[in-house]
């Protein structure tokens, strides 16, 4: 038990999937996971631990922002033993040939700051997947058939920007997506040693202003649930 997560020793997995919602958490598990029981209930953010094809999988909220998930995901890592971590989320798309429903893979994540920047000062760390994963959940998409894009996105700070100009630089250099806390989770795994991808499903899209309605969201992140999964165990 930590001050953040409730599980008892033994209660996590060595692979953890990490939405942000917490009732996503719950969704996901009770939808894919045989046998899933909740080992978090801290503060809301809920936890689950079942199998899935016989291995044991872990699915935790995040919450959201950064310094949400690097509390989370330092915990797991540290207290729990998780050895790989991959984020499942949505994203604002933000290039014309990425549609909603996409799912992206993010190879690398750029960002303003995360609350690992202290550490490196001057130099500007460039947090990336694991090689492994990210080529595991490619071949899972293309096995599922599902529409996928793979490359750099953007973890912001914030979630109302008020920076058009910083907006614009980004797409014009191939940016894919923006979402909240890939970058920090990329740089926890790289300093512990363990292995992080980010899979996430296109909700909203910044240049056309289309979105998905809620009641469709849980029913178009299914396929990035699989994904992760797939990638995680191949």
């Amino acid at each position: 038990m930590t001050i953040h997560i409730g599980a008892a020793p033994g209660d996590i997995a060595e692979t953890v999937l990490m939405p942000g919602d917490p009732l996503r958490a719950k969704w996901a598990a009770e939808t894919f996971l045989d046998d899933p029981v909740c080992v978090n209930e801290v503060r809301g953010m809920l936890g689950f631990t079942g199998t899935w094809r016989g291995h044991r999988v872990t699915i935790h909220g995040s919450g959201m922002g950064m310094p949400s998930l690097s509390i989370y995901a330092n915990e797991l890592i540290t207290e729990y033993g998780a050895q790989t971590l991959i984020r499942i989320g949505s994203t604002g798309a933000m290039q014309n040939h990425v549609a909603l429903r996409d799912v992206i893979l993010a190879m690398t994540c750029s960002s303003i700051s995360t609350p690992s920047s202290g550490i490196f000062r001057e130099l500007n760390f460039a947090p990336c997947a694991d090689w492994g994963l990210l080529k595991a959940a490619e071949a899972a998409a293309g096995a599922k058939g599902t529409k996928t894009h793979v490359g750099g996105i953007y973890s912001s700070d914030v979630f109302y920007d008020e920076r058009p100009d910083l907006t614009e630089q980004m797409i014009r250099h191939g940016v894919l997506g923006v979402e909240m806390e890939a970058a920090e989770l990329y740089t926890l795994a790289a300093r512990h040693g363990r292995r992080a991808l980010a899979v996430l499903t296109v909700s909203d899209h910044l240049l056309t202003h289309d979105a998905l309605p809620s009641a469709e969201r849980q029913s178009s992140f299914g396929d990035m649930v699989e994904i992760a999964l797939e990638a995680a165990f191949a």
